[in-house]
């Protein structure tokens, strides 16, 4: 899997989570980028992701991500 295509994949996540069709990820968006993105939200990503790439991260993965480049990397990483 290419990056471009996981970030085609992850808009479509992310619109879906935040019901937003305007959001589009980059390498460097971060929660503070996106209005909705709480704590809460976070989880429900996370879950809406793993789903979606049929790949589990672990806690230490979950918080050592710092921006969606990062968040990427590791979705290749898995699906190698």
């Amino acid at each position: 899997m290419t990056r471009e295509e996981v970030f085609k994949e992850l808009d479509e996540v992310f619109q879906d989570v935040f019901d937003d069709e305007s959001i589009h990820v980059t390498d460097e968006t971060t929660a503070a980028d996106i209005e909705d993105w709480d704590s809460l939200e976070h989880i429900n990503l996370v879950v809406a992701i793993e789903n979606h790439f049929n790949i589990k991260f672990n806690m230490g993965e979950v918080t050592s991500m710092k921006n969606v480049g990062e968040m990427v990397d590791k979705i290749i990483e898995k699906k190698k």
